[in-house]
């Protein structure tokens, strides 16, 4: 399409509809995660997405002075100069972004390496929409926003019916320990690995942070097990890692 053949070069529409679709397609991706209450939100993946499809463009403009208006300047300096680096640069760069997301909680639990690889997806989407590959940007925006809106959905639910669980527990005394896996026992549910700390338990004296590797019957679903050991009498605090 010779609309298309238009948008790819290097005029000012073009860059135009290429900032203007990177705002978009990062607010659109971002916007889902400040609904779930991420670190990233909106106006994060708007920029990620803004500044590297800015980075893209900045290659391409490179690209074009250097064979035209700083052609000669180029040619008696004698060096080769790769613009596509600067693209490199800045997916290496938001990096620094995604591990300021990754957290550990005291439950041993890791969160946010989901908010991680969206703001690199998204500084990779914004390159293909500086590079004005149309194509790929509407690809790629389809199955990033796919996968972090509609996939959930499927994972939760094969999560909810997976035989592996860990849990995080912490008991009322842990001279309740015994009764605690005697429970688990009667419910057919076999131990794998089970490791203490009372540094990491959220209050002081006897009672520590407990994390079981369990192995679940193909009948018990993770909710319907959550509900029935959060209301034993031994339990004071539980959590699935």
């Amino acid at each position: 399409m010779e609309i298309l053949s238009y948008l790819r070069q290097f005029n000012t529409p073009s860059v135009l509809l290429r900032l203007t679709l990177a705002v978009l397609c990062g607010g659109l991706i971002g916007i889902n995660r400040e609904h779930k209450r991420r670190p990233a939100g909106f106006r994060t993946y708007m920029l990620v997405c803004l500044g590297a499809a800015l980075t893209g463009i900045l290659s391409q403009y490179l690209w074009v002075m250097i064979n035209t208006q700083w052609a000669q300047v180029s040619a008696l300096l004698d060096k080769k100069v790769d613009v596509s680096r600067i693209g490199a640069k800045a997916i290496g760069g938001v990096g620094f972004l995604g591990a300021g997301t990754i957290l550990v909680t005291e439950q041993w639990e890791v969160k946010g390496l989901t908010t991680a690889a969206g703001l690199w997806a998204s500084a990779c989407l914004g390159l293909a929409i500086g590079a004005g590959f149309y194509e790929g940007v509407l690809l790629g925006f389809f199955a990033i926003f796919l996968s972090i809106k509609v996939l959930p959905y499927i994972e939760d639910t094969i999560l909810a019916y997976s035989r592996n669980m860990n849990l995080y527990v912490e008991l009322v005394s842990m001279e309740r320990l015994k009764d605690f896996i005697a429970l688990l026992r009667s419910k057919n549910i076999q131990i794998y690995d089970m490791e203490f700390d009372r540094q990491r338990g959220r209050r002081k004296g006897d009672r520590g942070g407990l994390v079981l590797y369990l192995r679940l019957p193909r009948s018990q679903s993770h909710p319907r097990l959550m509900t029935e050991l959060s209301y034993s009498p031994d339990v004071d605090t539980i959590d699935e890692i």
